[in-house]
C-alpha cells in the first residue's frame, strides 16, 4: 500500500548484501537508514512528535525547538513541518551549507549561535535553546538524548529486518544519542534473538569511558556528554575508529560498494570488513548505514579538506587493537564495555 504522506513514508529502507565474506561464509547486510526521506532520524522525530501530540504536551498549534546540526534537525524538521508545526532548530556555525539550504527550504527557523561558552559549541546551543523556550510559549523540546521515544522508535527498523532476514547473529551500529543502536538490539532481543551488539564510536568521545578530546573532525558519533539513552549493557563490544580510519573506510564504501554515505556508515563499514573475515561461518552480520554523503563533499570527499587539517597525518590500523576497556585509544581499537577482560 502507498504511503499516505511523508509521515507515513519514514521507514521501508532498504537492506542491501554486501560484496563481501563471499570466501569465509559470512553473509554480510547493510539497511540503508540513508535512504530514508532525508536520514535515520526521521524515525525519532516521528515517533517522538507524534508521542507528544498523543499525550497533550505539544498542542497542535504549539512551536517546536531543537538543537542538532544534523540529522535529527532534519527529522524534526520534516515531520514538524508537515504537521503544521513552527519548527526552531538550534545550531552553530559548524552546521553544513547543505542542511542548512534544506532547513530553510522546509520553512525552519534557523538560529545559530554566534561563539562558545563555557561548555563548547554544545553549551552555547543549550543557552539559546532554553531562552527559546522562555522566549515561545507552549513550545515542544524533544531532548533526543533523553527522550525514551527515541530507542523505542527503532521497533519499526527491528520489525523491518524481520520480515527480511531468518535471523541476525550480529548487529554493527555508531554511537551517538545511543538511541538507534540500543533500541534496534533491545527490539531484536525482546522477540528473541541472540544478537550479539557492536558499537562504533570515534576516537574522543567519552561515550564508552575514553578521555574526551576537542576537535573531533567526524559528526554523527561520538559525544562530549553522556547521553541518558545510552544503555552500555546492550553492548557485547565497542571500536573505536579516528578521523582518518573513518573518512578512509567512507571513501572505501564509495569505490567499493558504490554506496555514497556519510562517515558513520563508513566506520560502520569498517567493522563489517573486519567481521567478513573473523566471524563464525555461517552467520549473518548486519551494518546499519545512518545517512547518506551529500553534506560531507567538503569534508569526507575533499582532498583539500584532507591537507587543511592534517588527516593525513593520522595512523591508521588495518585491524583493531584488542586493548583493557578503559584504555585510552589514538587508532583504531576495540573492547568490552563494562569492565570484561580483553
Amino acid at each position: 500500500m502507498a504511503p499516505t504522506d511523508v509521515i507515513d513514508a519514514i521507514g521501508h529502507t532498504p537492506l542491501v548484501r554486501l560484496r563481501l565474506g563471499e570466501t569465509s561464509g559470512v553473509a554480510v547486510y547493510a539497511k540503508l537508514e540513508m535512504q530514508n526521506l532525508f536520514a535515520m532520524k526521521d524515525r525519532v522525530a516521528r515517533r517522538i512528535i507524534l508521542a507528544a501530540r498523543e499525550s497533550g504536551e505539544l498542542k497542535p498549534d504549539a512551536p517546536i525547538v531543537e538543537s542538532s546540526s544534523g540529522s535529527m534537525a532534519m527529522g524534526v524538521a520534516l515531520v514538524g513541518r508537515a504537521l503544521g508545526h513552527e519548527v526552531h532548530i538550534v545550531t552553530d556555525p559548524r552546521i553544513d551549507q547543505i542542511t542548512l539550504a534544506k532547513l530553510h527550504s522546509l520553512g525552519c527557523e534557523v538560529h545559530i549561535v554566534p561563539a562558545m561558552t563555557s561548555g563548547g559549541w554544545q553549551s552555547a546551543r543549550l543557552e539559546l535553546l532554553d531562552d527559546l523556550l522562555t522566549r515561545l510559549p507552549g513550545a515542544f523540546w524533544p531532548q533526543q538524548y533523553s527522550n525514551p521515544d527515541n530507542p523505542l522508535s527503532y521497533t519499526t527498523l527491528a520489525a523491518e529486518l524481520l520480515g527480511e532476514l531468518d535471523r541476525v547473529d550480529v548487529l554493527v551500529a555508531s554511537v551517538g544519542s545511543g538511541g538507534s543502536s540500543c533500541g534496534t538490539v533491545r527490539a531484536l532481543r525482546e522477540v528473541g534473538e541472540t544478537v550479539r551488539a557492536i558499537g562504533v564510536d570515534s576516537v574522543g568521545s567519552m561515550l564508552f569511558h575514553q578521555p574526551d578530546r576537542a576537535g573531533r573532525l567526524q559528526s554523527g558519533l561520538g559525544n562530549s556528554l553522556m547521553p541518558a539513552n545510552l544503555d552500555h549493557s546492550v553492548f557485547d563490544e565497542v571500536h573505536w575508529l579516528n578521523d582518518h580510519e573513518a573518512f578512509s573506510a567512507t571513501r572505501r564504501l564509495a569505490q567499493e560498494q558504490q554506496i555514497f554515505a556519510g562517515n558513520t556508515s563508513g566506520s560502520v563499514y569498517c567493522v563489517l570488513r573486519h567481521l567478513a573475515r573473523t566471524a563464525e561461518p555461517g552467520s549473518t552480520v548486519l551494518g546499519v548505514f545512518p545517512d547518506r554523503g551529500d553534506r560531507y563533499w567538503e569534508s569526507v570527499y575533499s582532498d583539500e579538506y584532507w591537507r587543511r587539517t592534517g588527516l593525513d597525518s593520522q595512523p591508521i590500523a588495518e585491524e583493531p587493537a584488542r586493548v583493557t576497556y578503559g584504555t585510552p585509544v589514538h587508532s583504531w581499537s576495540c573492547s568490552y564495555p563494562g569492565g570484561r577482560p580483553a
